[in-house]
């Protein structure tokens, strides 16, 4: 929804997408999801991407080292700014804004404070469509593990839980929407619990038939 909001804007040009690649899984780090999926969705939007590998259970001095490395690249292009979706944690924040700053770029937070449930429901109404690829099940029950996010999933959310998931109780994976020029079509893979979180694998769906 940030990528959507930033692609509208008629302040900024959107020229490519950043996320981290974990070696050796070569999947999305935290969320678990295979890289022939992350590169799909890459070219059904239209932008470049741009992976940033790091080892497991990678330490912070090295990611640093390596997203830092990946941001001074984009400098050298021309690139002033970074979007994020983070919507209110002020440390998160306050952390990507001092790291982008060391690098003379800033930060810019589309979706700053607005309210998750409407964010949600927008999400919906949108027509953006998302399978919940990874969970910790100390927030949320297991049973929510690759499920898709419609009308159902946020109302049998449990109260604490963040519609948004922002508070880290559940990652998902974006399979269709405003974005897209056409959606990617997944199906359910094994669910496995590991380093205390429960993931849901996907996998590319050949046939051209979703979850």
């Amino acid at each position: 929804m940030a990528l959507h909001a930033l692609l509208r804007d008629p302040e900024f040009e959107v020229v490519g997408l950043l996320t981290t690649v974990t070696e050796g899984y070569e999947r999305i780090s935290m969320h678990g999801v295979r890289r022939e999926l992350l590169q799909r969705q890459a070219e059904s939007i239209g932008l470049p991407l741009e992976e940033v590998r790091i080892p497991p259970q990678c330490v912070n001095p090295v990611y640093e080292s390596r997203m830092g490395e990946a941001i001074l690249r984009f400098r050298d292009r021309g690139v002033l700014h970074v979007g994020f979706g983070d919507i209110f944690l002020e440390d998160l924040r306050a952390y990507r804004e001092s790291k982008l700053a060391q690098a003379g770029l800033s930060a810019l937070f589309p979706l700053w404070k607005m309210d998750t449930r409407q964010l949600a429901a927008q999400f919906i109404r949108d027509g953006f469509r998302a399978i919940t690829v990874c969970l910790d099940p100390t927030k949320l029950p297991s049973s929510f593990a690759g499920r898709e996010l419609d009308s159902s999933f946020f109302s049998q959310l449990p109260p604490n839980v963040d519609p948004c998931g922002e508070n880290g109780e559940f990652h998902t994976f974006v399979f269709a929407g405003p974005i897209f020029g056409s959606p990617i079509s997944v199906k359910l893979g094994q669910v496995v619990e590991r380093e205390s979180f429960v993931f849901c694998d996907l996998l590319a769906d050949e046939k051209g038939n979703n979850a």
